[in-house]
C-alpha cells in the first residue's frame, strides 16, 4: 500500500511514534539513493524548503524544487496529471499548496508516497517538529499539558492531532469565531489517548502548560482580514506575563515567520523561554524521519 502524509491522522500513533524515532536515529539508511524527490511550492517558505531538500539529500536522494507557476496546478495541468507524470519521475512527491484539495487529489492517484508541506487545512511536518523539540526537553508527552493561543488554523490542527495521539491534554485558547468547533474537538479526542479542549480565555488554557504554542494571526491569503483580525484577537499576545501563568519552565514554540509585537512579544521570542530555532532546526530531522518512514525504513 501506498503511504501517504497529508494529515497527521493517516498515521497510527505507533507509526507516529516511529518517525519520532527515525528523527534523531542517527545513521539512517539511504532509502533515496539514486532518486528523486519532487518539491512543489504554490507558497514561498524558508524552513520547509530548506528542510526538506537537506532531508531528501540526507537520504541519498535528488530534491527537485518546483515553484509553482511552472507546474500551474489546475491552471495548466490538472492535480492528477500532474501526480501521475512526477510519480514516473521521483520516489516522492511533495506540495506546499493553498488548497487542500490539491493535496488529495494527487495522493488519490499518485503510485508514489505523497507528503503535505502546507495546505490550507494542515501542517503535518511542522506539528512533527513541534512534538519532536518538546519531547526532546520534557521527555514523553503522555499526561502533559499543551496550550495554543490565538488562531486555530491548519497549524494548530495538525498539532492538536500529534499531541493528542501522543496522550497529551491540548487547550486551545481562541477567540470566538476563530476557534475550534465542538465536533473538531470530538475528532481530535478520537485519534488518541489524548485530550482537546477550547477556552476563550489565554490565561486559563496556559496555565499548567509546559509549552506555549502560537502562530502569526493572518497567514498567507487572509490579507484582506489583517484588521479584522488584529481586533479580533486583542489580548491574545503572548508576552512575559502569559507565559508566567503556565508551568514553570514552559517554553514558547511559534512555526515562523512571527511578528514581534502582535501575536508574541519580543521579550518572549528572543527571552530564554523561546524554543522557536530548536523547533525550526527540528523541521529538518522530523522531515528526514518522516520521509525514511514513507520508504519503508522502521
Amino acid at each position: 500500500m501506498i503511504r501517504q502524509l497529508l494529515d497527521i491522522a493517516d498515521l497510527a500513533p505507533d507509526e507516529l511514534t516511529t518517525i519520532l524515532r527515525l528523527a534523531v536515529t542517527p545513521d539512517l539508511p539511504k532509502p533515496l539513493a539514486g532518486q528523486g524527490v519532487a518539491l512543489i511550492f504554490e507558497k514561498p517558505s524558508n524552513r520547509t524548503r530548506h528542510s526538506m531538500e537537506m532531508a531528501v539529500v540526507q537520504l541519498g536522494g535528488h530534491p527537485v524544487y518546483t515553484r509553482g507557476e511552472e507546474v500551474g496546478i489546475d491552471v495548466r495541468e490538472s492535480a492528477e496529471d500532474v501526480a501521475r507524470v512526477m510519480a514516473g519521475y521521483h520516489a516522492v512527491i511533495a506540495a506546499r499548496v493553498f488548497e487542500h484539495s490539491r493535496v488529495q487529489r494527487m495522493a488519490a492517484v499518485s503510485s508514489v508516497p505523497v507528503v503535505n508541506m502546507l495546505s490550507d487545512a494542515a501542517h503535518p511536518l511542522q506539528a512533527l517538529a513541534d512534538v519532536l523539540t518538546m519531547q526532546q526537553l520534557h521527555g514523553p508527552l503522555a499526561g502533559a499539558r499543551v496550550a495554543w493561543v490565538g488562531d486555530y488554523n491548519n497549524v494548530a490542527r495538525s498539532l492538536g492531532e500529534a499531541c493528542v495521539m501522543l496522550g497529551a491534554t491540548i487547550v486551545f485558547g481562541c477567540p470566538s469565531g476563530y476557534a475550534p468547533p465542538t465536533s473538531e474537538l470530538a475528532r481530535l479526542a478520537s485519534l488518541g489517548e489524548g485530550s482537546a479542549h477550547h477556552t476563550s480565555d489565554p490565561r486559563e488554557a496556559v496555565a499548567e502548560a509546559i509549552a506555549v504554542h502560537t502562530d502569526c494571526w493572518t497567514s498567507m491569503g487572509q490579507e484582506t482580514e489583517h484588521q479584522q483580525r488584529l481586533a479580533a484577537f486583542s489580548g491574545f499576545t503572548v508576552d512575559a506575563a502569559l507565559m508566567a501563568a503556565a508551568a514553570p519552565g514552559a517554553g514558547f514554540y511559534h512555526c515562523l515567520p512571527a511578528y514581534r509585537g502582535i501575536e508574541v512579544t519580543a521579550e518572549v521570542i528572543d527571552g530564554a523561554a523561546s524554543r522557536v530555532i530548536a523547533q525550526a532546526h527540528n523541521r529538518l530531522h522530523s522531515a528526514r524521519g518522516a520521509l525514511a518512514f514513507l520508504m519503508g525504513v522502521r
